[in-house]
């Protein structure tokens, strides 16, 4: 239950650090940060980010799950 928990603070993360970096231009370095499409809607998303991000919300969940 922590995994699915933790997705939404995981995506949460990606979306706000990625517009922010995605807007001044740069790719984040090892954050690859791209613009993404899907259908009508847009906006900036790094897949190594949400990884990182989502990881580290499981472990803070899963601790306050001990």
């Amino acid at each position: 239950m922590s995994f699915v928990k933790s997705l939404v603070p995981g995506a949460l993360l990606t979306w706000l650090v990625a517009m922010f970096i995605g807007t001044a231009g740069s790719t984040g370095g090892y954050l690859y940060i791209h613009y993404l499409t899907v259908e009508t809607y847009s906006w900036y998303w790094s897949w190594p980010l949400f990884i990182f991000g989502t990881g580290l919300a499981f472990v803070i969940y899963a601790v306050m799950d001990l």
